[in-house]
């Protein structure tokens, strides 16, 4: 497994832009396939964007399409995820997490397949 801590969490009103990065600790951070999840209260946690090993394969829930950008820097064992025109609805704390996914596989949206997960980043959009 991978440690996860996240950061780059706020307050920011609707329409602006905040980014969030997970740093990962441990040589293997490059076989990794990496997402974001968020939870709302009341709400089950759920998929916001992924992205391949090598960076080259993103995939995002149809809320954020446009809007935010999930990318990786293998040389600093780090995921981002670029949120811009932001909405209240976005409020929620933010997850990283790493998966092992086999070159056949496709980029996993549920949250089993995850098996390392940062403590969260709470994200606060105001109207």
């Amino acid at each position: 497994q991978v440690q996860l801590v996240e950061s780059g969490g706020g307050l920011v009103q609707a329409g602006g832009s905040l980014r969030l990065s997970c740093a990962a600790s441990g040589r293997t951070f490059s076989s990794y396939a990496m997402g974001w999840f968020r939870q709302a209260p009341g709400k089950e946690r759920e998929f916001v964007a992924a992205i391949s090993w090598s960076g080259g394969i993103t995939s995002y829930a149809d809320s954020v399409k446009g809007r935010f950008t999930i990318s990786r820097d293998n040389t600093k064992n780090t995921v981002y995820l670029q949120m811009n025109s932001l909405k209240p609805e976005d409020t929620a704390v933010y997850y990283c997490a790493a998966a092992t996914v086999l070159p056949s596989e496709p980029l996993p949206n549920w949250s089993l397949k995850y098996d390392s997960w940062g403590q969260g980043t709470q994200v606060t959009v105001s109207s």
